[in-house]
């Protein structure tokens, strides 16, 4: 079995797609194995995500910790197609989860570089532990909020260094595959939080919000457990302790084969560079590193403003069940994404999906600007036809949206910024989702069916943007990146033979 296996796994040698170094290598299951662990590292921030909702509209939830909000919402008899029920009390209750995380990703950078991925990675494992039996046990709101808070940490630590972990510990010819792990577990977590809220509301005695809260210890202990055994990834061993033979050693391990000399020797040169640079943060602002900061930035604000909370948002008010069809539909396309992502490479990816999520944008806009007002429904047919393209949005995001904005951040920094730009790409992120929390509920009301044109023409200018700005990064040695920038037509002004101290 394990004779057929690896040659059924085998990739032989991956070569650069701008003609760079060779690697030897192959899928070993040992790699596998431990990508698998680190990745359930997403399925905790969609299960986190995913459960939120659910719990803050059980009543029992309400009248214990939210009282003043439950009074208001029974009053509230107001039915309107695009104006709900906004309590901005609720709202950053839900949302502290994402300012402790913004918080926690940047001392995360510094545990990452310092300590390893494997530290970061069980730091937030623990963190998710500690944060899930606060909250299922909470008695009163302050336990609720700094259960909270700690499920914030542990997302900030996992979400900065799983997508790390993943994109080093990778063959480079399967890095994307490797990397949407993660992507695929965050679908996983919504999908899992959505079916059990479905379960725990019907619980009688109202401590159905407690199951639902504290079942995030489920992931967390296989996160937190894993995390002890886990290998640390050539990369980071080099650059915490220089021990050349024990790099060589796990190469040899998640390779499957002895000659992993010039893999090494990339990780060598790497990390030489690496030890020069005592502040990262200020470093990545040079002007070599311009195209790496601005993608950083960029690639995460994208994500949130692609229309895909007010999908999540809305979708319930036209179909009771199409939440839950709308997951099913984000985990069946990242799973097959991570097939297609380094036969495709990302480019094509983030075109044809963000040309779906455009055109299913303009006609859901369109059918409910022409049929649906503030008061009543959709007829059937409607109804049923933006079911479908709801889906054919969710699928178009989460084969590129979804997991390329966690995969290409990840991968194209040099180890000497690699940390540092990985809690900028989390942390933009977690900003842009606490921003969307507080402002999605009023811009709906204000801008009703006309949401979906104005999330459409960022989708419009994103796809846009990536066509032009973003190089080709499949198959590239994630250690041979620099050389991605310096033969595209516009980042090599920048990354030319520039002096190592740069230019702001």
């Amino acid at each position: 079995f394990e004779d057929r296996t690896a040659a059924d796994m085998a990739v032989g040698l991956a070569i650069t797609s701008e003609g760079g170094q060779y690697y030897n290598g192959k899928v070993t299951p040992f790699v596998v194995l431990s990508c698998i662990v680190a990745a359930t590292g997403g399925l905790i921030f969609g299960y986190d995500i995913g459960i939120s909702g659910g719990v803050t509209s059980m009543e029992p939830f309400l009248k214990k910790f939210f009282p003043g909000v439950y009074i208001k919402m029974r009053e509230d008899t107001k039915v309107s197609n695009y104006c709900k029920f906004d309590s901005q009390l609720l709202t950053t209750f839900t949302s502290s989860l994402y300012i402790a995380g913004l918080i926690a990703s940047f001392f995360a950078s510094s545990v990452t570089r310092a300590f390893g991925r494997k530290a970061s990675i069980l730091v937030g494992g623990t963190a998710f532990l500690a944060g899930s039996a606060l909250g299922g046990a909470a008695f009163n709101i302050y336990m609720l909020i700094f259960g909270r808070v700690l499920l914030g940490v542990g997302i900030g630590f996992a979400n900065q260094s799983v997508p790390l972990y993943l994109s080093e510990m990778a063959p480079p010819k399967h890095r994307g595959a490797f990397n949407i792990g993660f992507q695929v577990c965050i679908a996983i977590g919504v999908l899992s939080a959505n079916l059990l809220n479905y379960g725990t509301q019907k619980i009688k005695g109202g401590w159905g919000w407690r199951v639902s809260l504290a079942m995030a210890a489920a992931p967390a202990s296989i996160l937190t457990v894993g995390a002890l055994f886990m290998p640390e990834t050539p990369n980071s061993i080099i650059q915490r302790s220089n021990d050349h033979q024990r790099a060589r050693r796990m190469l040899q391990r998640v390779r499957g084969t002895a000659d992993v000399e010039a893999e090494l020797n990339d990780l060598i040169k790497a990390s030489s560079i690496s030890k020069t640079v005592d502040h990262p943060f200020k470093k990545i602002i040079q002007r070599k590193y311009r195209p790496q900061l601005v993608m950083a930035i960029l690639i995460p604000f994208f994500q949130q403003v692609t229309g895909i909370n007010i999908i999540g948002l809305y979708a319930p008010v036209l179909l009771r069940t199409l939440k839950l069809g709308e997951s099913a539909s984000l985990l069946l396309s990242a799973v097959v994404t991570g097939g297609i992502v380094d036969k495709l490479g990302r480019k094509i990816l983030f075109l044809v999906g963000g040309i779906q999520m455009l055109v299913s944008q303009v006609i859901i806009g369109s059918i409910m600007a022409a049929e649906l007002g503030d008061h009543g429904g959709l007829s059937q047919g409607y109804a049923y036809l933006i079911l479908v393209l709801v889906c054919v949005y969710s699928a178009g995001f989460s084969y590129s949206w979804g997991p390329l904005a966690w995969l290409v951040p990840s991968e194209i920094f040099p180890l000497e910024i690699r940390s540092a730009g990985q809690s900028i790409t989390v942390a933009v992120t977690l900003v842009f989702i606490f921003f969307s929390a507080q402002t999605l509920l009023a811009m709906l009301c204000h801008f009703k069916a006309g949401i979906f044109f104005f999330f459409g023409g960022w989708v419009m200018v994103m796809t846009t943007f990536m066509h032009l700005f973003l190089p080709e990064t499949k198959n590239v040695p994630i250690e041979q990146m620099d050389k991605i920038w310096r033969q595209h037509w516009f980042w090599k002004k920048y990354v030319g033979d520039v002096d190592e101290e740069g230019k702001m």
